[in-house]
């Protein structure tokens, strides 16, 4: 991957800043640790699951990318929707059942939001951790909680006890009690406004409404970061994930993931203003990259997309649709490019 100085200077980012790069310091969310054990379904937590009149209880639901609702299709079986945290199961639970398990936090940060509202949200009650590590804003997830035992502005050491485990929020029970953990990117930082825009139910969460939330993969990194603890996530991102689809954005003015996340940019001359950006997207919707174009549009394009026998539709969301070597957004897709390039 290469870096740019002057492009981060015309992001208005200094040198040092981005040189102070920090260990992530990743510790375990549990005292669940089978995610490096030969049996990960002592650490998934399963989902159930019912297809083609036959119940079962895969554990691999609990995992983190296209992991749910099967589809039979022409080239087989895909799994259509996307899991952007990890399911993990409790080791503790009292005589009723319930899980006793702490809930700690994965790295130093500073918690940003607390829903401590079962009913307010699909993830139940919930903690949000802003972790700086000297290249972007990246947040911490904690869903389904049964106890917060954290206040916002508060912060956290790696290890410490935020919460109690729990089975609060949509579709889960006592049996099926898990902390959902997700790692994320924030997509902008004028989430509200868009939020507006597109939906008329009330925004409880701010900016950490799960929209504005883009997880990556949580257990790949905690296994990457065993094997190199110096490891940072824009390597991390761009070795364990290929491009799947291309987007031209016309060029509005100043990006703010740009800004966030100055590692995305590739290829930007000194001056430059180029009439539009291509960004580069995992199926997941984690951005890779984001390099100029000089293609003149008003609207966003899809510039390249990987070749699929099925609809494209079933690999990245729904955000584009089409067969083979073509596709197009669809109106969801359309919606997260506003989001990512601030057109809105």
């Amino acid at each position: 991957m290469r870096f740019f100085p002057f492009a981060f200077l015309l992001l208005g980012i200094s040198l040092p800043a981005l040189a102070e790069f920090r260990p992530l310091g990743l510790v375990l969310t549990s005292d669940n640790d089978a995610i490096f054990s030969t049996d990960p379904s002592r650490f998934y937590m399963y989902t159930d699951r019912h297809f083609e009149g036959v119940n079962s209880k895969p554990w691999q639901g609990g995992t983190y990318g296209f992991s749910r609702n099967q589809r039979r299709t022409d080239i087989g079986i895909v799994y259509t929707r996307l899991h952007e945290g990890i399911d993990i199961r409790p080791v503790h639970r009292d005589n009723s059942n319930n899980p006793l398990d702490k809930i700690r936090s994965i790295a130093d940060g500073t918690v940003v939001h607390v829903n401590n509202s079962s009913s307010h949200s699909n993830y139940g009650r919930y903690i949000v951790v802003h972790h700086d590590w000297g290249y972007g804003p990246f947040f911490s997830l904690y869903a389904h909680l049964g106890k917060v035992h954290t206040t916002r502005g508060q912060g956290v050491k790696a290890g410490e006890t935020i919460g109690i485990m729990g089975y609060t929020g949509a579709g889960i029970n006592r049996e099926r009690a898990h902390v959902h953990l997700e790692l994320c990117m924030i997509a902008s930082d004028r989430f509200p406004g868009w939020y507006d825009r597109h939906f008329t139910s009330e925004n409880r969460h701010g900016l950490f409404n799960g929209f504005n939330l883009i997880g990556m993969d949580i257990a790949g990194l905690y296994i990457e970061h065993r094997k190199d603890p110096d490891i940072t996530i824009p390597s991390f991102l761009l070795e364990q994930n290929e491009a799947y689809y291309k987007v031209i954005v016309p060029n509005h003015g100043q990006v703010d993931i740009l800004r966030r996340y100055p590692w995305l940019l590739e290829d930007l001359d000194r001056g430059s203003n180029p009439p539009s950006w291509e960004f580069s997207f995992a199926a997941t919707g984690v951005p890779l990259r984001a390099r100029p174009n000089s293609k003149s549009t008003n609207v966003p394009i899809v510039s390249y997309v990987k070749h699929s026998q099925v609809d494209h539709s079933y690999m990245t969301s729904a955000r584009i649709t089409g067969t083979g070597n073509n596709a197009r957004l669809t109106p969801s897709g359309s919606r997260f490019i506003q989001l990512i390039s601030d057109s809105f």
